[in-house]
């Protein structure tokens, strides 16, 4: 049967893989050879299961979302990732790879973060395992996302500005990747979404699965079937969009839809669409389509999502538009922020604005009456109040 999970050479496709400094190839080698052992074994699954019941709050509900479902026309569902504990899907990941990183013996965590919100999760799991912190952001998203740095020097994070490139994600992944390199005996990275070398990538995508394992569940209990007709997610690194669609990727019943950050137009040359306007290269140690010059310079990306404006995108979400397995929808600002907007009128959800790009793809599809659609909300709006209320006054 035809699949698009990765395979054993950690390829999607023709995407994916791992180029990596010298320095690094043992943390990698070493990471590629436990990952799933640990991941699959007894003992892990019952403590991972325990924190994300017990501690996360999952299962995160699927609501029936009436007032959206009456204004578009089909059964809309909001997976509510929103709900989970530290406000985002984020936690679902960092708890499985600190879990994995003890059992490695790592003493010490780094992390990358640009909406602040794996910043927080992974300083959250940091506090819960008494290890050593810290997390690079860009010096953009520091003052953007001033809420979360907070919280993370609160968890006992080193939170680190990074003043490279334009100060947001990709410069923030970086630096991490520099810190790696300096200390790679006793250091463990704990990447933030389905992107990097091979096995992130997977592992990012397993932890997430447990989104799609529920909508299953769920639906099953709703509609009386375990898929939906579509599923729709935000896509920047694209991890909450690969555990909304992990069980279901290989079933074509599914139509799957990704939303990413237009910014102020794909061809304003102020953009995050990445998946449209990239070309393959390879950027953080994996093979993807990359925002690059004819030279092949990295191009700045540029979205009001800090989550969500990254040069690149995860190998799974690259194969998936080569394959032409998902549709891609880019969103503007102002389509995700007015969409943020009318959840927040009609059901009563302040989303995060990355999220909001996936509730602005609402209105770009033709769906039928008794289609079931499953929409992620992958984040609560709290850490992007300021940005809201901005655009609320000047328009």
């Amino acid at each position: 049967m035809k699949t698009y999970q990765v395979d054993e050479n950690g390829y999607y496709g023709e995407f994916g893989g791992a180029y990596i400094p010298e320095i690094l190839y043992h943390c990698v080698e070493d990471l590629k050879s436990t990952y799933l052992q640990v991941l699959e074994s007894e003992s892990f699954r019952k403590e991972f299961d325990t924190l994300l019941r017990d501690y996360v709050g999952r299962p995160s509900p699927l609501y029936f979302a009436k007032r959206l479902s009456e204004k578009y026309g089909a059964k809309i569902y909001l997976k509510r990732e929103d709900l989970n504990h530290t406000g985002a899907h984020k936690i679902n990941n960092t708890i499985g790879q600190i879990l994995l990183a003890r059992q490695m013996g790592k003493t010490r965590i780094i992390a990358e973060t640009g909406a602040g919100q794996h910043g927080v999760a992974t300083a959250t799991v940091c506090a819960l395992m008494n290890m050593e912190c810290v997390v690079y952001m860009g010096k953009t998203d520091v003052e953007r996302q001033m809420p979360n740095v907070k919280k993370m020097e609160m968890l006992g994070a080193t939170v680190i500005p990074v003043l490279s490139g334009n100060m947001t994600l990709k410069d923030a992944t970086n630096e991490a990747i520099r810190d790696w390199c300096c200390n790679p005996s006793d250091t463990y990275y704990i990447i933030g979404s389905t992107v990097g070398p091979h096995p992130y990538p997977d592992m990012v995508a397993r932890l997430q699965s447990v989104i799609s394992e529920e909508i299953k569940k769920q639906l099953l209990e709703k509609e009386g079937r375990e898929h939906p007709d579509y599923l729709i997610a935000c896509v920047g690194g694209g991890s909450n969009a690969a555990g909304t669609i992990y069980h279901f990727v290989d079933d074509e019943r599914v139509k799957i839809v990704l939303a990413e950050a237009g910014g102020k137009g794909i061809h304003s040359g102020m953009s995050a669409a990445t998946i449209q306007l990239g070309k393959t290269g390879i950027l953080h140690g994996a093979r993807t389509l990359i925002m690059q010059s004819e030279d092949g310079q990295i191009e700045e990306p540029y979205s009001v999502s800090a989550g969500l404006d990254y040069p690149g995108i995860g190998p799974l979400h690259a194969n998936l538009h080569a394959a032409n397995r998902a549709v891609i929808l880019a969103i503007d600002d102002d389509e995700a922020l007015n969409a943020a907007f009318e959840l927040t009128r009609l059901e009563g959800i302040i989303p995060a604005i990355e999220s909001a790009h996936a509730l602005g793809a609402l209105e770009k599809m033709k769906f039928k009456p008794e289609d079931v659609v499953v929409l992620t909300v992958s984040g609560r709006g709290d850490k992007d109040m300021d940005t809201y209320i901005n655009y609320k006054n000047n328009k």
